[in-house]
């Protein structure tokens, strides 16, 4: 480890620890005004009035997405990207701990802000709008947002520390039936039933999975059913997302699935309408230099990693858009335990528990952990070699 290393890692952790009142401040004012995916104005405002304070030179709206921003900080050739995510769950508010992520991106961000330029760094930061179904990343990607970076981070909350993400790819459908509506009891002949649609489709996914790979996951629901109990419903709709081990599995088992659904407009005698609410999410690859990094780091700072074999750390199969970008730039995404078992991911429970003193230690040891990251991948010359002879989108 050079000294400047040295020198540059005591100034991180002094850093984050002046800004944790901050921090945990801005995780919990997130966490109390959840906001869906593509709305999150106030989240992203805040987030980047934060690095904006910390001396980041802050763009809202970037690649024409209003929830989007970037903030800036140094001007050294290696170029790391930190990624904050902020959008809540339908119905659930912050049961993923979005609110955990964007508070640790902005901890790394003011760890690494006096030290950039000292170690040769340029560190953005990018707001990343709708990870839940939106695909917010993928957009960004396919818009330059991620142009002329070298490497991508950031952590998401879960049950317990899991070092490796391993998502599945998935694809996410809007499926529509229309029918022909009539009263259900004088005249139901005269109906085609949308709702019966559903049922045929449904069960036929049901014998499907007999014939799936252990890598593949089909799962949705219905979210319109008909109108009123006495009328043959005349229009049906339900969103359902198709996971596999990669998108080269998942394009071959998609149309298994498509094939199910059009089965049942079929029996039942409906139009059929399949809508993609965003591009596919990809699998991701983890840059294994990297997290040995983060590994080392977060053991430091007292975190305990689960097996990622252990029941308990099943979040790291989740899907994420920042499977997209791991496939262009080298990436980590790792997981911060919260202590929150039994309650797990995508629960009110959990939810409740992203603003425990659990989770804003998670929230500081993330931030700790990611910044010391960046400063040992710039003090090492091979990472550094590796990283920028590995080419930008």
């Amino acid at each position: 480890m050079s000294g400047a290393g040295t020198t540059a890692h005591t100034a991180v952790r002094d850093a984050v620890a002046a800004s944790a009142d901050g921090l945990l401040a801005l995780s919990h004012r997130i966490h109390a005004h959840p906001e869906v995916a593509w709305e999150e104005e106030r989240a992203a405002a805040w987030t980047a009035e934060a690095l904006a304070d910390l001396g980041y030179r802050v763009t809202p709206g970037v690649c024409d997405l209003p929830t989007a921003f970037s903030a800036t900080i140094g001007s050294g050739p290696l170029h790391l990207a930190l990624c904050a995510e902020y959008d809540a769950l339908p119905g659930l508010g912050h049961a993923c701990g979005h609110n955990i992520i964007a508070a640790s991106a902005v901890g790394a961000a003011a760890g690494l802000a006096r030290v950039a330029d000292d170690l040769g760094l340029t560190v953005t930061v990018l707001g990343t709008p709708a990870e839940e179904g939106g695909g917010g990343k993928i957009l960004m990607l396919e818009r330059g947002a991620f142009d002329g970076m070298h490497a991508a981070m950031m952590v998401h909350p879960g049950p317990v520390d899991v070092a490796e993400a391993e998502p599945y790819a998935v694809a996410h459908l809007r499926i529509d039936y229309e029918g022909k509506a009539a009263h259900a009891a004088a005249y139901p002949e005269q109906g085609r039933n949308a709702a019966d649609a559903f049922t045929v489709a449904q069960v036929a996914i049901g014998l499907l999975r007999q014939q799936l790979p252990h890598s593949v996951r089909v799962h949705g629901m219905l979210t319109r059913g008909g109108e009123a109990p006495n009328a043959i419903p005349e229009r049906t709709s339900g969103r359902w997302y198709v996971r596999a081990g990669s998108l080269e599995e998942l394009a071959a088992v998609r149309p298994r699935v498509e094939r199910c659904f059009e089965a049942g407009a079929l029996a039942a005698g409906c139009e059929l309408s399949v809508a993609h609410e965003s591009p596919p999410y990809a699998e991701f690859r983890t840059d294994h230099d990297m997290l040995g990094l983060y590994r080392a780091h977060a053991e430091a700072v007292g975190r305990k990693f689960t097996p990622p074999s252990a029941p308990e750390a099943r979040m790291n199969r989740a899907s994420t858009d920042m499977g997209n970008v791991s496939r262009v730039l080298p990436a980590i995404h790792p997981y911060l335990g919260i202590g929150s078992l039994p309650a797990v991911n995508h629960q009110k429970e959990f939810a409740a528990h992203c603003v425990t003193p659990e989770a804003d230690r998670a929230v500081l040891d993330g931030a700790t952990a990611l910044a010391l990251t960046a400063v040992s991948l710039a003090s090492d010359p091979r990472q550094r070699a590796r990283l920028t002879a590995a080419g930008t989108p």
